[in-house]
């Protein structure tokens, strides 16, 4: 995740740009400038853009200084990065729906803060189902510790896919 000034974002893509990736994510709070400059060093690339952290609730956001509720600061970061050349957006799947209703269907919206039911919560805050994430209009989902830290990770994600059935 990239998050610095523009140049050296710029810098920083121009150096990942050999690699060929699908999506390369930036901090949505790094700003217009930074965002356009990554989107313009790698324009086959879909820049994405993290909102909030799911690790962060409403209560940490208030010590950081940040007043506005959960779901209006991550849209307007959202439509920030989206105006500055992000192709698709991370957030909590608790904001998905909400982003997805004014944002439309052409940003791709990405979701981790993913568990299926019975798995630890982990140090994530804001936190859906795989099938509720997708429900509530999520592209992708990310799901990470219960699948790499389950005694067979194979089976985790054999269930987890059955779970969307």
């Amino acid at each position: 995740k990239l998050h610095d000034i523009s140049n050296t974002v710029a810098g920083a893509c121009r150096s990942i740009a050999d690699l060929s990736p699908r999506f390369l994510t930036v901090h949505a709070s790094g700003g217009s400038k930074m965002i356009a400059a990554a989107s313009s060093s790698l324009p086959k690339v879909e820049i994405t853009a993290v909102t909030i952290l799911t690790s962060l609730d409403q209560e940490a956001l208030l010590a950081m200084g940040f007043k506005e509720k959960i779901e209006d600061l991550t849209l307007a970061l959202a439509k920030n990065a989206v105006n500055s050349g992000a192709k698709a957006i991370v957030s909590s799947p608790q904001e998905v729906s909400f982003l997805r209703q004014h944002l439309g269907k052409a940003v791709t919206l990405i979701t981790p803060g993913v568990r299926p039911v019975g798995a630890e919560r982990d140090d994530q805050e804001r936190v859906m189902t795989p099938k509720q994430a997708i429900e509530a209009g999520a592209d992708f989902v990310v799901i990470g510790r219960p699948i790499t830290k389950a005694t067979d990770p194979k089976q985790a994600a054999e269930a987890i896919t059955a779970s969307l059935r």
